[in-house]
């Protein structure tokens, strides 16, 4: 549960309700999205504490996702924010998403849909249009390279099958992962993303590749055809 606001500076609440306090104690997992942009503040606009005014931002331009989905340029236009603050939010987003990838792109293999979508997750969510991916991988299922191949609107008509053989020809995969985002938030396939599936399985089959996976992203958790028995 978030701080409730008042008129004590920070440093005068009770150890346990101070957010960085809280996060040694407990985790970061026990803070509110209010307060660990807080931390990131370090302190509020005048007359308001960090979290009074983390907590502003985040009902007046977020949620958290829109917020830090912004480009570092028009976060620094927020209030509360400026240059400073801006670079150190967009700095630590992409950290995070370096660490969720460090594992996979260092040869981790992927042994069930979960990872792999995560991965995508973390690569292709929030994106305001349609990006599709493939995620090559070598004979133990380990990533050898991540590609955008196509953008826009992802039907049959945009995603050639035949330029992801021929990439997986140049890297020399045994495998392929390929999954792409749905802007609108909703990760349930269509059926073009079917149609796409089948086309894209018939056309690595004859190059000696496998495709494990079709993952559709979206908001929540990532859709995988594989597991619904579609590849």
């Amino acid at each position: 549960m978030e701080t409730p606001t008042r008129s004590l500076h920070i440093r005068e609440w009770p150890p346990d309700e101070r957010p960085r306090e809280r996060l040694l104690a407990f985790g970061a997992k026990s803070l509110s999205d209010a307060q660990l942009l807080a931390i990131f503040l370090g302190s509020g606009l005048r007359g308001r504490d960090a979290v009074t005014t983390a907590r502003d931002l985040l009902h007046e331009h977020g949620p958290l996702r829109a917020l830090l989905e912004r480009p570092a340029d028009a976060l620094a236009k927020l209030p509360g924010l400026g240059p400073a603050r801006a670079c150190r939010l967009a700095a630590a987003l992409e950290l995070g998403h370096r660490f969720l990838g460090a594992e996979l792109e260092r040869g981790a293999l992927l042994s069930d849909p979960h990872a792999a979508g995560r991965y995508f997750a973390q690569r292709l969510r929030g994106r305001p249009h349609e990006v599709f991916a493939v995620l090559f991988l070598d004979t133990r299922h380990r990533a050898l390279a991540f590609e955008e191949l196509f953008h826009g609107t992802i039907d049959g008509a945009h995603v050639h099958p035949r330029e992801v053989a021929r990439r997986a020809l140049a890297l020399n995969a045994a495998a392929a992962i390929c999954g792409h985002n749905h802007p609108s938030g909703n990760p349930e396939p269509s059926g073009s993303d079917r149609v796409i599936t089948a086309r894209l399985k018939e056309a690595l089959a004859l190059v000696d590749v496998r495709l494990l996976d079709h993952i559709v992203i979206g908001d929540g958790t990532p859709v995988s055809l594989a597991a619904r028995g579609w590849v």
